[in-house]
């Protein structure tokens, strides 16, 4: 017994006399509240709760459980496997560019051919595909080609 017990025990009994007083004293039940049955299954219940209380008394078996086979932490881990390194995309760089018209026009051009060869592409891929063919020239080639562009005024161009 504690202290506070037994120092409750030894006081007497003051009897109410108030009736008001009496009826409050009694102890009143709590309603008794339906209680929700438990829809998991047993398994499911003694995993979850197998997880949950294994850090905290691993030898105490849990209700509706089936027999527990103790196996080693190292055996039970599995090794991870690398996943496959995901390419880094290339930074896009958004920029613009001014363009005469016959030339853009090449570009619809060679869309065109390109959806006839069961290939459509865009006119960003068209650029970029003639980036890597200039850069997989020879440099009499490059010089050839970068020649036979003509020389434009660079900006944009004047309202009219």
């Amino acid at each position: 017994m504690t202290t506070v017990q037994h120092a409750q025990s030894a006081l007497p009994e003051i009897a109410p006399t108030n009736p008001v007083t009496a009826r409050a004293k009694k102890t009143v039940a709590a309603p008794k509240l339906p209680v929700k049955p438990d829809t998991k299954p047993a398994a499911k219940r003694a995993t979850k709760a197998s997880v949950n209380s294994a850090s905290v008394s691993p030898a105490k078996p849990l209700p509706g459980a089936s027999k527990v086979i103790k196996t080693s932490t190292v055996a039970a881990v599995k090794p991870k496997q690398d996943k496959p390194a995901k390419p880094k995309k290339p930074k896009l760089v958004r920029d613009s560019f001014t363009i005469p018209k016959a030339e853009y026009l090449v570009l619809d051009e060679l869309k065109l051919r390109a959806a006839k060869l069961a290939s459509p592409v865009k006119k960003t891929e068209l650029i970029r595909a003639g980036i890597k063919a200039l850069a997989g020239m020879s440099d009499t080639s490059f010089l050839a080609a970068v020649k036979a562009v003509p020389v434009i005024k660079t900006g944009r161009p004047a309202l009219k």
